[in-house]
């Protein structure tokens, strides 16, 4: 089969609204862990987020987004779907086509909005505008709406490996010849819903997060978007090609509902799973865009599902230094992420970072540099156990 090829890329995060100004970002050690200044809870001082700054009023004036219902979800999921549609020269007639397919992953969607419907429903009997978009479809059907799309459209739900499965989806539609061009990725914001249920889990970091440090305190939540335009190696004459999608592994150690096992069982098998569809052994990966949390469980688990597999683990770095976790859209995110390195042969320095975890002693990179760059992995571990590797290889 043709190779699957990456022709397309939009991003928005917190340390940028486009590919470029991401990308710069990452080269500058640029954090965009903050407090709170448009997601209204009573946590905005005491756990510092990756936040967009700008309002969702702001969003749907750029966007020319003044649809009822539209959620801030959505609206970051329409600003990078935009920027990879136009990067990869998508018509809209292509678009609309039966032979593009949309996935994207979410944990939010439209949940975001909890505390409007919940207000809606108590105040008035005409019920809530924002109802049609509560579930995690939500994105992906605005955006179906919005484009009128008509090929294969699925949202995947697999906490923060959603995106990271989107993309493996789509990969797999390309595979089966039931797609000729598949646009994967992922949104999610910021919401009171997310940041009281990860605080109740006593993982929030009151400070800004130091993935694989020693003395880590938690996580930060963020908020992002990412989509890529997948392709065949065949249909693409001419165009522009960022990297091959070359290999990937989805694997679920079942262990427990927030916490990977010990081992390292579920990371250990979704890398050794990208490498054997890529047909790659450990020797050959460049890089590593490690999950990283920064939480006291994933740090340690990958730390050590990463000595089984390597004998000497490759360089490799945690960008939710930057961009805090941005739950589904971590995976299409850092998947953008791990594009910019085989693209430009960069490498983007770990933030925060001073000692090492003592039992396994792994350092990242701390240190913007140039770097020969083959083969990049990037890994999303969600809850439940639900681990995912994507694998990016150089295109030639």
């Amino acid at each position: 089969m043709s190779s699957i090829v990456v022709t397309g890329i939009g991003i928005i995060s917190a340390i940028g609204d486009n590919a470029e100004t991401n990308r710069n970002a990452l080269i500058n050690g640029v954090c965009g862990i903050s407090n709170l200044e448009f997601c209204e809870t009573k946590y905005a001082g005491l756990r510092p987020c990756g936040e967009i700054k700008k309002s969702t009023r702001q969003l749907k004036d750029i966007l020319n987004a003044h649809e009822s219902g539209v959620t801030r979800s959505s609206l970051l999921g329409l600003h990078a779907f935009m920027e990879a549609c136009a990067d990869a020269n998508l018509t809209p007639a292509q678009i609309a086509a039966t032979d593009t397919a949309l996935i994207g992953g979410s944990t939010v969607g439209g949940m975001c909005l909890t505390d409007e419907l919940y207000h809606d429903a108590n105040s008035g009997e005409e019920g809530s505008e924002y109802l049609a978009s509560y579930d995690c479809a939500s994105v992906n059907l605005y955006l179906q709406q919005r484009y009128k799309m008509a090929g294969i459209i699925n949202t995947i739900n697999t906490a923060c490996s959603s995106s990271a499965n989107a993309v493996i989806y789509g990969a797999r539609l390309l595979k089966h010849s039931l797609a000729k061009r598949v646009i994967v990725g992922g949104t999610d914001s910021l919401a009171k819903f997310t940041i009281n249920g990860f605080n109740a889990l006593h993982i929030l970091s009151p400070e800004k997060c130091a993935p694989f440090d020693r003395d880590r305190k938690g996580l930060n939540l963020g908020e992002g978007a990412a989509f890529l335009v997948l392709e065949k190696e065949e249909d693409v004459a001419g165009k522009k090609v960022y990297a091959v999608l070359s290999g990937y592994g989805n694997s679920n150690d079942a262990y427990h509902p927030s916490s990977l096992s010990d081992a390292g069982e579920g990371p250990y098998l979704s890398m050794q799973s990208a490498l054997q569809t890529a047909g790659l052994s450990a020797a050959d990966i460049s890089y590593i865009n490690a999950h990283g949390t920064a939480t006291e469980n994933n740090d340690a688990v990958e730390s050590t599902a990463m000595l089984r597999l390597f004998t000497s683990p490759p360089p490799f770095t945690s960008t939710k230094g930057n961009t805090g976790h941005t739950l589904g859209a971590a995976g299409a995110i850092e998947a953008v992420y791990s594009i910019f390195n085989l693209h430009y042969q960069e490498i983007y320095p770990a933030l925060n970072f001073n000692n090492p975890i003592e039992s396994t002693g792994l350092q990242p990179v701390r240190e913007y540099k140039s770097h020969t760059i083959q083969h990049v992995m990037s890994n999303s571990f969600g809850f439940g156990g639900n681990c995912s590797s994507l694998l990016f290889s150089k295109y030639n």
